[in-house]
Parts: structure tokens; sequence; C-alpha cells
């Protein structure tokens, strides 16, 4: 594999559309290369892995704000700031969870007062309508 990619190589090496490269270079999460005189830009493999460090942080739940903040880190000292990203979005998840779990609570109300009723009125409109 070459070390030369133009953006459609890069994308495909990275398994992502190249809007999606584009997109990262906008937000400052990947460098856009100086156009020489032929006027083709040119990646490198490390864009390609950056880019694949991206998604996989973003399939973890991570946002790009985070995400910038973990690419711009490296060594041994690096763990305790990932690991203040990672307690931080574990936090957010907990609390997410929580909500839901009180909506499926709530929803399940709503499905059971529906299923009882005997009314002509529909008691999760009333519900609602409080």
């Amino acid at each position: 594999m070459s070390d030369a990619f133009t953006i459609g190589q890069l994308a495909r090496a990275a398994g992502v559309h190249v809007e999606t490269v584009r997109y990262y270079q906008r937000r400052g999460l990947l460098r856009e290369p100086p156009r020489p005189i032929n006027g083709i830009r040119r990646y490198r493999r490390a864009d390609a892995d950056r880019i694949r460090f991206i998604k996989r942080a973003q399939h973890s739940g991570l946002a790009l704000k985070e995400i910038r903040t973990l690419l711009g880190l490296s060594g041994r000292l690096a763990c305790r700031a990932t690991r203040h990203v990672a307690a931080t979005k574990l936090e957010e998840i907990e609390a997410r969870l929580r909500m839901l779990r009180r909506l499926r609570r709530e929803l399940r109300a709503w499905v059971a007062a529906c299923d009882a009723n005997t009314r002509d009125a529909c008691p999760a409109l009333e519900k609602l309508a409080v």
C-alpha cells in the first residue's frame, strides 16, 4: 500500500466516505495537507490510521470533542487523561440509563392503563394533558 493517498483513496483505506474526511478536517481532527502545484493533495497512511481511531472512538460513544482530547495524548502519562474522559463518559451513560429506566416504567404504566381501559377517553393522553 502506497503512503501517498488521494482523498478518495484515503477514504477507502479508512472505510469512510470522502465527506467524512472533509468533515474531520473542518472539525480540526485531521490535517489538510498542502495543495502542491499539480493540485492533488496527498495523505499519509497515518491519516488513515487516525480516521480509524476516530471512528472506533465514536463507536465507543465518545463525542468529537472528547476524541480531539484523546488525539492530543500520548505516552504513559496519557492514561490519567484517558481515564478521566472514559470515567466522565461512563457517568453520562449511567445517568442516561437511569433516565431510560424511569421512562420505561412510565411507558409500561401507560400501556397497562390503555390495556385496562374501559372508558371512552385514553388514560395515557389524560396523563399527558395534566
